[in-house]
């Protein structure tokens, strides 16, 4: 198993260490030890993963275009970034200053608190 993608997915996703490692082992039968993976042959709930990988420059996507009996078709081929999840696997989480968590609550969540004091 691919440890640095596990922290990569931990890291990137906030996932627990089992999602992570889960998630790590079915990329791995995706790709059966190949460098790509046509995105045809994918199930739909795989691609949708892929994506989000795609998001956090975990994986590449890559066009092609060929001619199929005179018609232009696109393909599309999904590799492993490993620069990608080297660099998310290591990354330093960002420290959020003290009072950045009352940014988060609702405007309307302070409005409703200051008409009950």
């Amino acid at each position: 198993m691919n440890t640095l993608l596990v922290k990569a997915l931990k890291n990137g996703f906030d996932m627990s260490k089992e999602d992570a490692i889960a998630l790590a082992q079915t990329v791995q039968k995706v790709f059966k030890k190949n460098k790509e993976v046509e995105d045809m042959s994918l199930h739909k709930d795989i691609r949708s993963i892929f994506y989000e990988l795609h998001q956090k420059n975990l994986l590449f996507l890559r066009r092609e275009e060929i001619s199929e009996k005179g018609k232009s078709v696109r393909k599309y081929y999904w590799s492993i970034n490993n620069d990608g999840i080297r660099a998310e696997a290591y990354r330093r989480p960002v420290e959020e200053a003290p009072y950045e968590i009352y940014k988060k609550i609702p405007e309307n969540a302070w409005l409703l608190h200051s008409c009950n004091t």
